[in-house]
């Protein structure tokens, strides 16, 4: 639910998100099998500044998994019906839909937000997330500066 103020302005919902949040990290039960590839709902909150947040009520956004961790934590890549021209939106088709994955906003997420799983996301379109990521995170080196001496 979008909150705004009286001049329009959008308010972020961080008091029913941290509701929700307490919730969820309460609970006791197992968190779900989940394989990497695959996409999830995700409650993934209201979040700081332009970090990407979820909607609704539960805060939900879909997620593609990256990288399992271990049963409890993965790497994931949110995800938009949003397509933009911008190197860090790759526009994919999943499930017959064009979306883009926002690979600028990949992060560690807990399992406990794992709400309800979507589906798998094709190989081809798995590897190419996957080469713009590596290609992303390559930090460029500074040329040695020769010493004064």
């Amino acid at each position: 639910m979008k909150i705004y103020n009286l001049e329009m302005e959008y308010i972020k919902d961080f008091d029913n998100w941290n509701i929700k949040k307490k919730t969820l990290n309460d609970a006791l039960s197992k968190a779900p099998y989940f394989k990497e590839r695959e996409i999830w709902w995700l409650s993934i909150g209201v979040n700081i500044g332009f970090e990407e947040d979820g909607k609704h009520e539960d805060f939900l956004r879909p997620v593609l998994i990256m990288k399992k961790f271990n049963k409890n934590m993965f790497l994931g890549i949110p995800l938009s019906t949003k397509i933009k021209m911008n190197p860090y939106y790759i526009v994919i088709t999943a499930q017959g839909k064009t979306i883009s994955a926002m690979i600028s906003q990949l992060r560690v997420f807990s399992s406990k937000r794992l709400v309800v799983r979507l589906g798998k996301l094709e190989a081809q379109y798995y590897i190419k997330i996957q080469h713009e990521v590596q290609r992303f995170f390559v930090i460029p080196l500074s040329p040695r500066r020769k010493s004064r001496a």
